[in-house]
């Protein structure tokens, strides 16, 4: 009896982390036109002041500039005009402190040159159709399960547009549509105090399963994302490849990863390409867990919700993402050349992750801000085991626009110019997902053989 008793227990405390509530369709139908969210679970309307607007829908290849020249070519800001309403530096601070995290506020307090263009917001982002009705299905079907480490019943769209939950808004970013098969340059550099650098350019193929047009949940082989990365440059790191197959219940079957060495001539399962591990070329100065902002299992943490609230971030990227400029003219000591990023007003989810007793990360505690309208990790702060704040991560974000071959109408889909991780300790930082030398990212049609291990070898000895 006693026994049984402890079991039970056990398994009420589990409840609340094993299922989460599904919304009721009425409140699905806050999704729909003339409800009060959008598409996607952002609210439609302004701010108070007019200093947010409303939501404008996705951006359209109509509005493209002249010099676009479609689809899988450079991406210009179509608003060449914008010019910027204020520029925050350490004068005028104290204006702007209420609408900054503690890490951009520190970026400030650690160099005197440090500044933020503000703009006006301009709110663009979206999806095709085909996801806003997935999103619509998956509001009143999606759960949690296995601890809030699977994802069930959700499928293309975002799964929780409606969060209760810190995982939730982090599910919502992991599986967010950006597109559903291709390749992108990642030119990466570490950046030293003096401000050198070495570029490390990796290319990688990718495959969002899960966002798959006539994807099903039955159909993933519990595959949420193919990724395949290739070092090019430097020479003594190329023909380095790491693959990977992001699961979607990472309790049924943790990441698969496997990595080829070309000194050693093998491809080898990789079970440290995960959580706190060195990133890729990074010179340690980003984890694993740490590309995209954030990527894979969650269960070193406990996640906690919140809410939302005004933030200045980065947004709409286009300038540090022109391909009139060289590395060179973005990679500056202590900071990237900010003249070249944009900032502007947004909601954003907040969400807190601490360690979880028994387990273990380098990072003790991370704040996420998460964008409303494309649930992106755009900022981060990241405090050591001493509670000291060590990082600041930006991700660079812009709307991208265009007919694609695969899913027709771009929308606005949510895309990176660059991702930046300032370690405020050793007064270095990481620039990466940057292409401004190299082609834009091009979409491509991938069967799940080019992601196996054999074609792998069959890459590396070409």
């Amino acid at each position: 009896m006693k026994t049984l008793i402890r079991s039970a227990c056990a398994i009420a405390l589990l409840l609340p982390l094993t299922a989460t509530a599904k919304v009721s369709a009425d409140e699905a139908q806050r999704l729909k036109d003339g409800g009060d969210l959008t598409p996607l679970g952002a609210e439609r309307a302004g701010n108070a002041d007019g200093s947010i607007p409303e939501w404008g829908g996705g951006l359209m290849s109509s509005e493209a500039p002249e010099k676009y020249e479609g689809f899988n070519t450079r991406l210009y800001n179509p608003w060449p005009d914008d010019e910027p309403i204020d520029v925050i530096t350490n004068d005028n601070l104290a204006e702007y402190k209420a609408l900054l995290s503690p890490g951009q506020i520190a970026l400030f307090k650690k160099f005197d040159d440090f500044e933020m263009p503000l703009y006006q917001t301009r709110r663009r982002n979206g999806a095709p159709q085909f996801v806003y009705d997935a999103t619509f299905e998956n509001a009143t079907k999606a759960t949690l399960e296995a601890n809030g480490e699977a994802l069930a019943n959700a499928i293309i769209g975002v799964p929780f547009p409606i969060p209760g939950s810190g995982r939730e808004v982090i599910w919502n970013h992991k599986t967010r549509f950006r597109g559903m098969s291709g390749s992108r340059w990642n030119v990466q550099a570490a950046v030293t105090s003096s401000g050198a650098y070495n570029l490390v350019k990796l290319y990688e193929d990718f495959k969002f399963n899960y966002s798959l047009k006539d994807a099903t949940p039955d159909s993933l082989n519990n595959v949420l994302i193919y990724f395949l990365q290739e070092i090019r440059e430097p020479a003594r790191l190329a023909g380095q490849f790491l693959l990977v197959h992001e699961t979607m219940d990472q309790v049924k079957e943790p990441r698969r990863a496997w990595l080829y060495n070309p000194g050693q001539r093998r491809l080898r399962r990789a079970p440290n390409v995960g959580y706190d591990n060195p990133g890729t070329g990074s010179d340690g100065l980003r984890t694993n867990d740490q590309l995209d902002s954030f990527n894979g299992a969650m269960d070193r943490y406990t996640w906690k919700l919140v809410g939302k609230k005004e933030m200045i971030i980065p947004y709409n990227s286009y300038e540090l993402h022109s391909d009139e400029y060289e590395y060179d003219d973005i990679l500056g000591r202590g900071h990237i050349n900010q003249e070249l990023t944009r900032y502007e007003k947004h909601r954003v989810w907040v969400v807190e992750a601490e360690v979880r007793d028994g387990t273990s990360h380098i990072y003790a505690s991370r704040t996420f801000y998460v964008d409303e309208d494309t649930w992106t990790i755009v900022l981060q702060d990241i405090y050591d085991k001493r509670g000291q704040l060590w990082r600041v991560h930006e991700q660079h974000v812009l709307a991208s626009y265009g007919v694609s071959k695969q899913f027709g109408e771009a929308s606005g889909l949510p895309g990176t110019s660059a991702e930046v991780a300032y370690d405020l300790l050793n007064n270095r930082y990481l620039a990466f997902a940057m292409n401004n030398e190299e082609d834009e990212a091009q979409e491509a049609k991938f069967g799940d053989d080019h992601f196996t291990p054999s074609n792998v070898k069959r890459m590396a000895r070409r």
